[in-house]
């Protein structure tokens, strides 16, 4: 589904029938400026609690808020016109029970607008997925390696290296798709294990350091655009922004010091009131 033939926003429905069909094309967005240059090229835009690293300088995500989803969730939604946009719910704001999860995803809709909620799915997210999609809250799954997870397993670890680590996974993909998510994303896992999920479930899968075995991909966009000094080993950077941003600073700053200043920038001139 190409950006020129893309009429209408994006929905649930379309995201499913992609199942063994073209790839998806998901992307992380926290802001308007850049959900706006994503939007005509994604099927799926995240509101991702990554955005506690990616834009507030967190070590991990654990500090993130449902109020900090929230905001961005509003200025993605204020750009974002095509894609389907989801917000991750963040740790914390669903874990308790399904009632618990069914309060943020359902403040989290009701206050941005956007249209699918994604949890990150341990062995508790089969009945609570299932919960919040008879209540007409779409949901996306997160199995593999889980941020949210990452002081239970001592870092952001790969899964899947042994056979228990495996099973669950798989196993919490299968709950996750016999509850009714709509598209699961599988991280940081090997090929064979990405595969074997993917055949398994009926939703779609979305990889992110999963391989091409997935429906689709996902990457956060900063790291994919080279805003940091480092990213994960398994993102292919397609630009070098980090460098560029740091030159044409550079360069201001320089011009301001010298007093050149750029020829688009003029001065007022007040002429006195005619009264």
């Amino acid at each position: 589904m190409s950006a020129q033939t893309r009429k209408k926003r994006i929905g649930v429905p379309d995201i499913r029938a992609r199942k063994g069909g073209e790839p998806l094309v998901c992307l992380t967005a926290y802001d308007a400026p850049m959900a706006a240059l994503l939007d005509p090229h994604c099927d799926v835009l995240l509101v991702g609690d990554s955005l506690g690293m990616a834009v507030h300088g967190m070590d991990t995500t654990i500090g993130v808020t449902l109020d900090m989803m929230i905001l961005h969730g509003k200025a993605v939604m204020r750009a974002a016109k095509q894609a389907l946009v989801v917000i991750d719910l963040p740790f914390g704001s669903y874990e308790a029970s399904p009632e618990q999860a069914f309060a943020s995803a359902s403040r989290a809709l009701a206050e941005t607008g956007a249209q699918a909620v994604k949890i990150e799915s341990g062995t508790y997210a089969g009945e609570t997925v299932r919960f919040l999609t008879e209540r007409g809250i779409p949901v996306m799954g997160h199995v593999g390696l889980r941020p949210q997870a990452a002081l239970n397993d001592g870092g952001f670890r790969a899964k899947g290296r042994s056979q228990a680590e495996r099973d669950r996974a798989i196993a919490e993909a299968k709950a996750a798709d016999e509850a009714g998510a709509f598209a699961i994303v599988i991280e940081g896992v090997a090929e064979d294990l990405a595969r074997e999920i993917t055949t398994a479930v009926k939703a779609p899968t979305i990889g992110i350091g999963a391989s091409a075995a997935c429906d689709g991909q996902i990457l956060v966009t900063p790291d994919m655009l080279g805003l940091f000094d480092w990213a994960p080993k398994f993102v292919k950077r397609y630009a070098s922004l980090r460098d560029e941003v740091d030159a044409a600073v550079g360069q201001y700053a320089d011009d301001v010091r010298a007093r050149r200043f750029p020829e688009a920038a003029q001065t007022y001139e007040f002429k006195p009131s005619d009264g």
